[in-house]
């Protein structure tokens, strides 16, 4: 929604030159002021448009609605289907409308986000319009196409030569793009299921499938439907189709005869002697690439080899088996999903080329296509199908009698859901298949003529075993119900309760975050866990200083979290960070806020009010986790005020005891949230840091002991080691060893001449 307060539409005369100027773009890679989820914020100048809101545009109304008729769904301030148009009849300012096309565009080509916002900023005409990015081309490129679909909306010309706009065409390249640098679908299901159950994924690669679930020391990798637990031998075995079945056969798993050839002969003399008819198929190919199925004669068998050969770098000659091809999914040792494959014929019409009669009959089917909307695949003329339709007595430019049906394709998509349909004992040798193999998952390719049958009696055979496989047939089946896959496989890499996450402490504030970032990292290496931290003099493994220089940024937190020896991390985060990057994770155990001078965030991305400030710092507090801690500075009034957005607990520290904020703190609720206690704090008295729960109160250290504090006249550094005490008791760390570490604590110099010998040069 576009807020425009008490904003007078001057007049409609026509403007000769309309423009746009986008001044700044940047990408907010995680939590930020606007959302919680990565976006795109574009600094907008729209010029002389801002004296012509949409209602004093002729046909603007009329030409953007028709060229995105889906702009109905979109709600806007009015929480109703068809708000925005009604607000773009209204009027409203091309801010607004800039935010809406572009979220639009990126739906339409398959990226879904629908979070928008367009504010004004303190120059007049300029915007800031942010929008959901999941990734930062894909957004940047819905935005400048927005910008030139908006443009060209707003031009008026001569009746008769209305302006035009290829909006398919922009969405076809937008999706292009969406194909080639974001998430296949296999690996999308995988993500989204984690991020179901609150599990934080980073991508690792800008372009491909291999992607991090969950930080550090409890992540775990996928790479589309393969894990790191998916053995490199295990792959190898599955690869070679002769070894698999070998293994297999020695276990009792029922597979076809069949041997490696090494030539069209030997391919002919291997087919009698295993009996007619067989199948022919490339040793390590693989999505049934030169897959020859049912041939009973030498003229079929010796082209079939050398097709077979031309993918891969062998041949195999195997007993045909009877029925129609399965593929089941398992799952750490269990079936989760299976599809039926199905043969694709077409009919003669007396008048049409077989190759016209797949074109009309076949691909013209709306579940046909190239992309992961479609759950059928496109029929190709390749050899397989040309030699199929030899077999019939034709070829592809023949004109079969009308009524006469001709095989296409024997076992085509997997498509066709039959999970429910599958004998245990047909799932007991799939998931036996997988473990001799040494899958954790694995994509079982079983012939049967009925899948509710045993094998045994009907001759079946389990004829491949695929590592990585395709998870969209299960996902979007042709026909019947899809299957939460993607839920089976992060089920089976964080049984349990396991959310992946270590102890993340995110600090903000105005001024001492540095020296908290480095008293939390010590308390937390005294508890044995490998500590990364990022912060503004440095960024640390332990207590090496792997380089020097601010390390407050994005990059070097997301080093930290894709880590695996890094157990528990601390993060500094400036306001400047905030705003020009966003967070790095997206929920933290503790979030820490210092304090706040609001002169000291003023001047930089527009930021002029106590406000804009607040809502700089209030992202930290907005990402702790339910069961986390937020550790606020109870001096602060605007902390104080903050401390109602924390969804986990909240944790006060003061100079003075006697605050009244920290008196009602100890007083209200109840003693506990869940596990988590609700009216703790940390405080100072008489030279006491005590550490209080309601009426209970703990004394741990004398300032004059803790040699930062400077003999406990340092009101500031004082206030720091409050800080960090507070986050160290909410991260369960034993007082004793709270104590231990702040009174060994001589400031962020000592830590710095501790980590010297082991530097490394900088990047």
């Amino acid at each position: 929604m576009l807020v425009q307060p008490n904003k007078k539409r001057t007049h409609t005369d026509h403007v000769d030159k309309w423009d746009i100027k986008f001044l700044e773009i940047r990408h907010l890679n995680g939590p930020n002021i606007w959302t919680c989820r990565p976006a795109l914020e574009a600094i907008v100048d729209i010029g002389k448009l801002e004296d012509f809101p949409s209602d004093t545009i002729p046909g603007f109304y009329e030409r953007l609605s028709s060229w995105l008729p889906s702009l109905i769904e979109h709600r806007c301030s009015y929480g109703e289907r068809g708000g925005f148009l009604r607000r773009l009849k209204e009027g409203t300012w091309p801010g607004h409308i800039l935010e809406h096309v572009t979220l639009e565009l990126q739906n339409l080509a398959g990226m879904s986000g629908g979070f928008g916002r367009a504010r004004e900023t303190s120059r007049r005409g300029v915007y800031k319009v942010t929008v959901s990015a999941w990734h930062e081309g894909i957004a940047r490129n819905a935005l400048f196409a927005a910008r030139e679909l908006v443009l060209a909306a707003m031009e008026h010309q001569p009746a008769g030569n209305e302006p035009t706009y290829d909006v398919k065409e922009t969405i076809e390249r937008l999706r292009d793009m969406v194909d080639s640098l974001w998430l296949g679908p296999s690996t999308a299901c995988i993500v989204e299921a984690a991020t179901n159950r609150n599990i934080p994924f980073i991508r690792l690669l800008a372009k491909g499938n291999l992607v991090q679930l969950g930080y550090g020391a409890r992540s775990q990798r996928i790479w589309t439907a393969e894990t790191d637990r998916t053995p490199a031998i295990a792959e190898s075995i599955s690869r070679d189709k002769d070894l698999t079945k070998s293994l297999l056969r020695s276990c009792g798993v029922p597979v076809p005869e069949g041997r490696l050839v090494n030539g069209a002969e030997d391919a002919w003399e291997a087919a009698q002697d295993i009996g007619l008819p067989v199948v022919i198929k490339p040793c390590d190919g693989n999505h049934g690439r030169g897959v020859f199925i049912e041939l009973t004669t030498r003229e079929e068998i010796e082209p079939a080899y050398h097709a077979a050969l031309a993918q891969g770098s062998g041949v195999l000659v195997e007993r045909f088996v009877p029925g129609t091809e399965h593929r089941l999914l398992v799952v750490g040792g269990r079936l989760v999903a299976a599809n039926r494959g199905d043969s694709v014929s077409v009919t003669g019409d007396g008048k049409s080329t077989i190759r016209e009669l797949i074109a009309h009959q076949i691909n013209s089917d709306p579940r046909r296509g190239a992309t992961e909307d479609h759950p059928l695949n496109l029929i190709s003329i390749d050899g397989v199908t040309i030699m199929e339709i030899a077999r019939q007595g034709f070829t592809i430019d023949s004109i079969p009698p009308a009524g006469l049906e001709i095989l296409i394709q024997r076992n085509g998509n997997h498509a066709f859901d039959v999970t429910d349909e599958v004998h245990s004992s047909i799932a007991a040798a799939a998931s036996l298949a997988a473990r001799i193999v040494g899958l954790d998952i694995a994509g079982i390719d079983l012939v049967a003529r009925d899948i509710s049958q045993p094998l045994a009696g009907q001759g079946g055979a389990i004829v491949e075993v695929n590592a990585g496989p395709g998870l969209l047939m299960h996902i979007k089946p042709a026909v019947g119900t899809p299957r939460p896959v993607g839920k089976a496989i992060v089920n089976h890499l964080f049984p349990d309760d396991n959310d992946g996450r270590i102890p993340v402490v995110g600090i903000t504030g105005s001024y001492g975050k540095t020296t908290v970032a480095h008293l939390v990292a010590q308390l937390l290496a005294l508890t044995g866990q490998h500590t990364g931290l990022a912060c503004g003099d440095g960024f640390y493994f332990g207590s090496r200083q792997v380089h020097k220089g601010d390390h407050a940024n994005w990059k070097s937190v997301n080093n930290i979290l894709m880590n695996r020896s890094i157990e528990a991390a601390v993060f500094e985060n400036g306001g400047d960070s905030i705003l020009g990057e966003g967070l790095a994770y997206d929920w933290c155990r503790v979030g820490i806020i210092t304090n706040v001078d609001v002169s000291r965030h003023y001047g930089r991305h527009d930021i002029a009010t106590p406000k804009q400030v607040f809502d700089v710092l209030r992202t930290q507090v907005d990402v702790v986790l339910p069961s986390g801690a937020a550790i606020l500075n109870a001096r602060e009034p605007m902390l104080v005020e903050m401390a109602a957005l924390c969804n986990g607990e909240v944790i006060y520290f003061s100079l003075d005891a006697e605050l009244p904020v920290i008196a009602t703190h100890r007083t209200s609720g109840t003693e506990s949230v869940g596990h988590v206690q609700s009216n703790r704090a940390v405080i100072t008295r008489d030279g006491n840091i005590l550490l209080v729960t309601g009426s209970s109160e703990i004394t741990l250290a004398k300032l004059a002991d803790i040699p930062v504090t400077q003999g406990g006249q340092a009101t500031p550094e004082i206030e720091n080691v409050l800080a960090a005490v507070g986050a160290a008791w909410a991260l369960g760390i034993p007082p004793a060893l709270i104590r231990s570490g702040i009174e060994n604590f001589s400031g962020i110099q000592d830590r710095k001449i501790l980590a010297a010998e082991s530097i490394l040069p900088n990047e």
